[in-house]
């Protein structure tokens, strides 16, 4: 069975590519590598079964040639990190709606199942325990640069609901909750590869405000379990799915933890986060998955702890 990865020099695409060829698939990666890295598909350039694509998601014409060719379509390309998405709200819009949308189309135009990668961004602001699928979105101002990734990510789901109306569609939109491990950096905002890249560095743990607001993580291998099963659940055909670890941890005590797991004489440092991201930066006190419909439709549940993860970081220095 051969699969579409856009996206698949990405961290989280390339273990998904790895993995897709360890289980006897055939792969083409679609990736311009503007933000993944070719090195992170060096453990498998070099199978046969495995063809990369040096193109976006932009480029319809190619995006319908190679969903064409494949027999199922795992969608990951985007512009993605607090950091990147502030820096260039446009490219975001653009890459994450448009390069979604030509995805789409073509799997609706040729009968092809496409799974997505979305986000829990897409709760925005609102309160409450834990995500449900159907909960309401409550997204913040245009005026604040982060939502605008997060609503590209839910134009997105909306698209795809309408192609399914409209031509059938087949797709599984997936919310993401911050999946982590090795080959994950921290260059776009991605908080727990900055934690570590500081503590192995011996240099302060940089935490945003007093460090209460808390994340949820998940290590990529379950992630990417997570995401192949879905391939295989046809109950999860035209649903959204949280793909997540429901364990919750502060920011205080994740940088705790690092310092801890890697030895590291490091101190904690409190930041103000509008000195690093200026007017544009929005953050939420928590982000809590259900992830009861993960499990019904794949029995899946996660296994790994956000420790494993690190633990796996610090050895391979990201």
């Amino acid at each position: 069975m051969k699969a579409l990865i856009t996206g698949g020099g990405g961290f989280l695409g390339s273990h998904l590519t790895e993995a897709w060829l360890a289980r006897g698939g055939e792969a083409v990666v679609l990736d311009d590598f503007s933000t993944g890295r070719e090195e992170n598909l060096d453990a498998c350039r070099r199978d046969p079964r495995l063809r990369i694509v040096n193109g976006s998601v932009l480029d319809a014409a190619l995006v319908g040639r190679l969903v064409g060719e494949a027999d199922l379509v795992f969608h990951f390309a985007a512009v993605v990190g607090v950091r990147l998405v502030i820096r260039d709200p446009i490219r975001t819009l653009e890459t994450n709606f448009v390069g979604a949308r030509h995805v789409l189309d073509a799997g609706a135009r040729l009968g092809k199942k496409i799974l997505f990668a979305s986000t829990s961004e897409v709760y925005g602001k609102a309160p409450g325990g834990a995500f449900v699928e159907d909960s309401d979105l409550v997204l913040g101002a245009p005026t604040i640069g982060r939502w605008g990734y997060a609503c590209s990510k839910a134009l997105a789901e909306f698209y795809a609901f309408a192609q399914a109306k409209r031509q059938g569609l087949r797709f599984v939109a997936l919310r993401c909750f911050n999946a982590v491990g090795v080959r994950q950096i921290p260059d776009h905002g991605m908080v727990l590869p900055r934690f570590v890249r500081q503590a192995v560095a011996g240099e302060p743990l940089t935490v945003f405000g007093d460090g209460s607001q808390s994340r949820c993580f998940m290590h990529v291998a379950d992630a990417v379990e997570a995401t192949l099963r879905l391939a295989n659940a046809p109950d999860a055909e035209r649903q959204i799915v949280n793909v997540g670890n429901p364990e919750s941890v502060t920011m205080l005590d994740l940088a705790r933890r690092v310092i801890r797991l890697a030895g590291s004489r490091s101190t904690i440092l409190h930041v103000d986060p509008r000195e690093v991201y200026d007017t544009d930066f929005a953050d939420m006190p928590s982000r809590i998955p259900d992830v009861s419909r993960l499990e019904r439709l794949t029995g899946f549940r996660p296994r790994r702890g956000v420790e494993e993860a690190v633990r796996e970081m610090i050895a391979g220095a990201l």
